[in-house]
């Protein structure tokens, strides 16, 4: 090896070095032990799929998960086609009403929203449920479908070992204040804008 090889490799095992440091010390102090409140937002493309795939985590070790879905009642969704065929527990509810510009009467949403809302309020009960996926949220409640005091003094009240998702653009403060983790999607591109429709099997 060279002498610049070596130097090179010298540098890098030093950052190395430094870098799992910081990690180990970052994991001493995770010593608390709960579920927690993880927020997907933002205009960009992902905050479902972000959910989906926890879901699937979660399923892999078998863990009682429920998915309430607002908003995207009548489309197909191939996470759902996938997950509903297997023998995890998974229980999964949507409003059953199309997107609110399409259906355009707030009673009918209001009460197709309230519905779904109490069988996800039976579940942030069950202390055997370990997931809890509120996908499109952050509509219900922009909307005044849902109550928010009620909505937030739920998922706070929850068993300790569950957790919860919540999805949707226009998160307002008061979720960003209960989540313990708030992820952003930023909108840098997206092929819907330029004339390319959405495909099966990648955009639902």
């Amino acid at each position: 090896m060279s002498t610049e090889s070596q130097d090179k490799s010298g540098r890098y095992k030093v950052r190395m070095q430094n870098r799992k440091k910081i990690v180990d010390e970052v994991i001493s102090k995770a010593l608390e032990d709960r579920g927690t409140v993880i927020l997907y937002t933002g205009e960009g493309k992902g905050k479902t799929t972000a959910a989906m795939g926890t879901v699937t985590r979660a399923l892999g070790y078998d863990y009682p998960t429920v998915v309430a879905q607002f908003i995207k009642g009548t489309w197909e969704c191939g996470e759902k086609n996938l997950l509903m065929g297997s023998s995890h527990p998974l229980r999964w509810y949507q409003m059953g009403t199309d997107f609110t510009w399409e259906t355009q009467d707030f009673d009918a949403d209001k009460a197709a929203a309230e519905a779904l809302w109490e069988k996800a309020l039976l579940a942030l009960r069950d202390d055997q449920v370990y997931l809890v996926v509120l996908d499109e949220l952050t509509y219900a409640l922009n909307y005044h479908w849902l109550d928010k005091t009620e909505v937030i003094e739920s998922i706070q009240q929850r068993p300790k070992e569950q957790t919860v998702i919540i999805t949707g653009r226009g998160a307002k403060q008061y979720l960003k204040d209960i989540a313990d983790t708030v992820s952003e999607m930023r909108a840098e591109k997206h092929a819907f804008n330029n004339g390319v429709s959405g495909r099966k099997g990648i955009e639902w």
